[in-house]
Parts: C-alpha cells; structure tokens; sequence
C-alpha cells in the first residue's frame, strides 16, 4: 500500500481508560511496555502530565522506545474569557510536546486542539440536524479567530497543530469541520470514528480535506449502538459504555477504503489507533488483548 514508510503507528491511553473519573487502571510505564511489547512506535500524550513531563517524559518515553504523537488540548474558543484563561494550559501542554524532540520532523508531536464538552451535544452525541445544538452563524468568525490564534501560538513553539472535530463539541459535523477549515489554516485530525457517528462519510472526507489532513485517529464505531442510546435518550458517556467505538474491523466504518485513500492523497504523519474505553473498562487483560488485535488489523490491512 502506498502508505509503506510514510506512516508510524501509535496507541493512545484513552484505549486504556486513562481519561475515565474512576482514575488511572494503568500506570504509565506499563501502558508504554505494553504498546512497545506490541510494536507500537509512539504513543498519544493522554491526560497533560500523565506519561510526565520534562526529563522525566523524555527518559520514560526514551527508554519504552517510544516517541510522542501528540496529544488533546481542549480551549474554551466560544468563550473569550475562558478562552484567554485556558492559554496557560496550551502553553504547558506545548512544554510538554517540545521535551521529547522527534528524529524526523514528518512525525513530530502534534498538539490536537479541540473544544471542551458542550453538555446540550454531550447529552445528544451525532445529532447533524439539530441545528439549535449548532454554534450561531454569527459566533463564527470569533470563534475561528481563536482557533488561529491558538495554531499560530502552537507554531512559534515549533509545532504544527491539528484540530480534533469530536462528538459532543461545538465542532462535531463534517460540515462543522468544512467550516472552521475555511476560516483558518490549521490542518484537521481526522477521526474516523467521531466523523462516523456524527453522519459523516470517513472515505470522502479523506478526498475532500486532502492536504489538510495532519494527523488520523484511526477508529471504528458501531452505528447501531450508536442509534440504540440514542433512541434511548443516552448521551456519549453511554455511548461508549456500550461499546460505539469497537475494535478495528468490528465496526461500520469503511477503514479499509479511509487507508486506501490516504494513500492516494499522499498522507505522511501519525496514525493513531484509538478505541476509547468504557467507564467500566478495567479488564486489562481484555483490553491489552484487542489493542495488540487492533495493531496486528492495521498491519494486515496495510498489505
């Protein structure tokens, strides 16, 4: 596949668990063994300060043999108060990324920049009509310059950003996406699992942000567990509880056809796999166990 050599793999502490409130099911120099037992290269940053910073970061991640993708920084961007406030963090988060140097610039840490929960969006996760969930029409254009201005601070550090459309965001849809895209420079982290579940085409999408696309979190989603909590009334939290975000290969999505066409447009950069855990989910063994699955899928799907 024309993918060979332009992309290194990497796990993500989300798979594990990691963000859940129940706290940590897995300390961070044996969730790094575990990904460097499987024969991931690199890893996602998880919570800001959970691999660690400084020295520390970078000796863990040195000794793991494992380099750094990224990782999430959400910015109150439609609040400006909040927005000024929530720079701090970026700037600790960038502390973070710039302590581990990457050996090829192609596959440096990408700060993944993206709106923190909007609970009317959280309650209702991938509801693409619901146009009195959306951000007004004329909140845009604020909205996006504070977008610019977080890329742009994330570049005078040395790094180029991506930003993360993510159910129950303010930026959610595939044209929500479209739009902030027009409005900014920044390049989109594609996400196949959360363009799914919001209505989106993965495939196309590939094609249509084709030299925008900065980094891939690479997700499959279950469309059915996906309807069922939502005819239910449930929000996100259930609809990763139940499972909407399954092993690869296991799900709807066409990953396949997303891996075909990143070839095609030429994709260089991380793919990070990624299968957020359920709040419940502390069968490690379990979970270790789809996640070497998950590598060896990806592995088979590349030939």
């Amino acid at each position: 596949m024309q993918l060979t050599g332009r992309i290194r793999v990497a796990g993500a502490p989300v798979n594990y668990g990691i963000y859940q409130p129940t706290g940590a099911p897995v300390g961070p120099d044996d969730l790094l063994a575990a990904l460097a037992d499987d024969g991931y290269t690199g890893v996602d940053s998880g919570p800001i300060g959970y691999l660690g910073t400084g020295e520390t970061l970078a000796r863990r991640l040195d000794a793991a043999g494992i380099a750094l993708a990224g990782g999430w920084v959400d910015l109150r961007f439609a609040d400006p108060a909040g927005f000024a406030e929530d720079l701090a963090q970026l700037d600790a988060a960038l502390d973070v990324f710039t302590a581990t140097p990457a050996d090829d610039p192609r596959f440096a840490p990408r700060p993944t920049l993206a709106c923190p929960g909007n609970p009317a969006r959280m309650a209702r996760p991938g509801s693409p009509t619901d146009l009195a969930l959306a951000l007004p029409a004329a909140a845009w254009p604020d909205f996006a310059a504070r977008v610019q201005q977080a890329a742009d601070r994330c570049r005078d550090r040395g790094l180029e950003p991506v930003f993360h459309y993510h159910l129950g965001t303010d930026v959610e849809t595939e044209a929500e996406a479209d739009r902030l895209l027009d409005l900014t420079d920044i390049a989109i982290c594609l996400d196949t699992g959360h363009l799914a579940l919001a209505g989106g085409d993965p495939v196309a999408a590939v094609r249509r942000w084709a030299g925008r696309i900065g980094q891939v979190h690479l997700k499959d989603a279950d469309l059915a567990a996906h309807a069922r909590v939502r005819a239910a009334g449930g929000g996100l939290a259930d609809v990763v509880a139940v499972g909407g975000f399954c092993a690869l290969g296991r799900g709807d999505v066409d990953l396949a056809g997303v891996l075909t066409g990143l070839g095609d447009v030429g994709y260089t950069g991380w793919l990070v796999i990624e299968q957020d855990s359920p709040e419940d989910g502390r069968d490690l063994d379990r979970i270790r166990a789809e996640q070497h699955a998950n590598l060896r899928w990806l592995e088979e799907a590349l030939r």
